[in-house]
């Protein structure tokens, strides 16, 4: 059985009020064995997509390589932004070491409640993926429970928006479509999508994501 533990504490820049919410990122970021092009930080997998297409939204130059500089490169940005980053699973057990949400049991959040309490300019969550089974909606749900709170329904287009609330503030989340590669295929199946590449036969799953998380960025 496979431990696997974030590697990576929560990041929270000054005055931040926007929380990036993930689940884990690949076990080779846990055991420090990383791949070329990995950047040793959250959503640093050289085939996830978050920072390229925020680097493609906010033209960035990124650089996509495994050094201090691309690290501080995506903290300043975020910062810059006042976007944290933290995801909701502490550690999970595996038999299988791969990065698969369903292959994780023996699941251990983060108190996110308690760290949203901690920053009190916070008022949006963007989970990097939907209510899909160990997804970080579904997690954030399950969180939500112990404290007798759930979330409450604002639109149910896609991206899907809802909100909750505590201390007297309304946070939102917004269910963004997955970074990964494995979303591909439910973004090709949505009515949105085949439109827009029926109009730009171009039109590409990288774009989809360019034009949906340039709103909630």
């Amino acid at each position: 059985m496979f431990l696997h533990t974030h590697p990576y504490p929560p990041f929270f820049p000054e005055g931040a009020t926007k929380l990036i919410v993930g689940t884990l990122p690949p076990p080779r970021f846990t055991t420090g064995v990383l791949k070329d092009g990995d950047v040793n930080f959250c959503y640093g997998s050289i085939s996830g997509l978050l920072w390229p297409v925020l680097d493609r939204i906010f033209d960035l130059e990124l650089k996509f390589e495994t050094t201090k500089e691309a690290v501080q490169q995506r903290k300043a940005f975020l910062a810059s932004r006042h976007i944290g980053v933290c995801d909701i699973v502490h550690s999970c057990e595996r038999d299988k070491i791969d990065a698969s949400d369903l292959g994780m049991q023996q699941i251990q959040l983060r108190n996110l409640i308690s760290y949203i309490k901690q920053y009190p300019k916070i008022d949006t969550l963007l989970f990097t993926g939907g209510n899909s089974k160990n997804g970080p909606e579904y997690f954030f749900r399950k969180h939500l429970k112990t404290y007798d709170m759930k979330l409450e329904l604002v639109s149910n287009d896609i991206p899907r928006i809802h909100q909750f609330s505590i201390d007297k503030r309304i946070i939102k989340t917004i269910s963004l479509t997955a970074p990964s590669g494995a979303a591909n295929r439910a973004i090709g199946s949505l009515q949105e999508y085949k439109t827009l590449k029926k109009q730009n036969p171009k039109f590409t799953t990288i774009d989809y994501r360019v034009q949906q998380y340039r709103r909630f960025f």
